[in-house]
């Protein structure tokens, strides 16, 4: 998964000072941005016309510094992290010279990325919320049931007539990948309806007011956390319920808070996403389509990895819902949409 995501990156910024020779007569500015936005066009032609765009910024036969920063809950020896060393090597081979910065804070790395002390910043969907509602609301709680509806809306945000929406102030959406289905974790199987949730304790985002709000309308006890922080609290017994995605299973050894009558409820309650959130004026509108687009490209081999890294959850972890307690879960995450639309 984070292979493809640091290819698509370097990708990016290779184009940025390529020499390919195409013999495009244009001088006008839009022309040339409309022929860099025009999935048509061989991929040669298109980096030809971003290259007269931005005559002055790409000319330079300097190597280009660009400082990445990525969120890895292990720090600099976990699989983002290491996955993104790997491309280190390749970005050389095209002239690049890429500044790799791990962060175990995705608070920190949003803040250093405000401060400009990061050109880009790969952190999760929900936290791009704070820097694109557009591309944040991907993550919404039952928006999406299936990878299959992921796929598809990618699809159309990869398109060129979906770019302005990834821009918001400074920043732009390089890409989106997806990062698996999210569920319940629970210390106890008898907590195995949202009745039955009054009372306890659920970890929430620190940074999300909208969960914490959906907490409460439930009776429960939310505790403001941190992505790092939630998961300890639960393998803790700080806290009863954690929503996370699958994949922190193993990562995060979610098993031991489980121990030794807990389960996962085996009903996704929404699919998360990573994204690559970058300042504008360093990765322009073409520039950033183009990312987009190759985001998109290696969708099904990023969910090849992803399952890889989730591997097997034991049977006797899960623990099956009636539908009508489905029914109850999606009317409550038709609300937190509505709540979350109107924010």
């Amino acid at each position: 998964m984070f292979t493809h995501v640091m290819f698509a990156l370097s990708f990016a910024v290779s184009i940025l000072i390529s020499q390919v020779a195409v013999g495009l007569d244009m001088t006008d500015k839009q022309v040339l941005s409309d022929a860099a936005m025009n999935p048509k066009l061989d991929i040669n032609q298109r980096i030809e016309a971003i290259k007269k765009l931005y005559p002055k910024q790409w000319a330079s036969s300097e190597l280009m510094m660009r400082r990445i920063c990525i969120w890895d809950i292990a720090g600099r020896s976990g699989p983002i992290f290491t996955a993104a060393q790997d491309q280190k090597t390749e970005l050389m081979k095209l002239g690049i010279n890429v500044e790799m910065e791990a962060y175990t804070s995705e608070s920190i790395l949003a803040e250093d990325l405000k401060a400009g002390r990061c050109d880009a910043g790969f952190i999760t969907g929900m936290k791009a919320r704070t820097f694109n509602k557009f591309s944040g609301t991907i993550d919404s709680v039952g928006a999406l049931p299936t990878l299959k509806h992921v796929k598809l809306l990618l699809k159309v945000l990869a398109h060129p007539k979906m770019a302005s929406k990834f821009e918001k102030g400074r920043y732009t959406i390089l890409g989106v990948v997806p990062a698996g289905a999210a569920y319940i974790f629970v210390n106890d199987r008898k907590i195995d309806s949202l009745t039955k949730a009054a009372g306890k304790r659920i970890a929430v985002l620190d940074y999300d007011v909208t969960q914490a709000k959906l907490v409460l309308k439930l009776g429960a006890t939310p505790v403001p956390s941190s992505l790092v922080g939630a998961p300890n609290q639960f393998n803790n017994g700080a806290v009863d319920v954690l929503p996370a995605p699958l994949v922190a299973y193993g990562l995060m050894e979610l098993y031991r808070g489980m121990e030794p009558n807990g389960g996962i409820i085996n009903y996704p309650f929404s699919q998360a996403t990573m994204q690559m959130v970058a300042i504008k004026d360093r990765f322009p509108t073409e520039v950033a389509q183009l990312v987009r687009e190759s985001f998109y490209q290696g969708f099904d081999l990023i969910v090849k990895q992803l399952n890889l890294q989730t591997g097997e959850i034991p049977e006797h972890w899960w623990i099956e819902i009636p539908d009508k307690e489905k029914q109850d879960y999606e009317v409550m995450m038709q609300q937190a949409r509505i709540e979350l639309r109107e924010a």
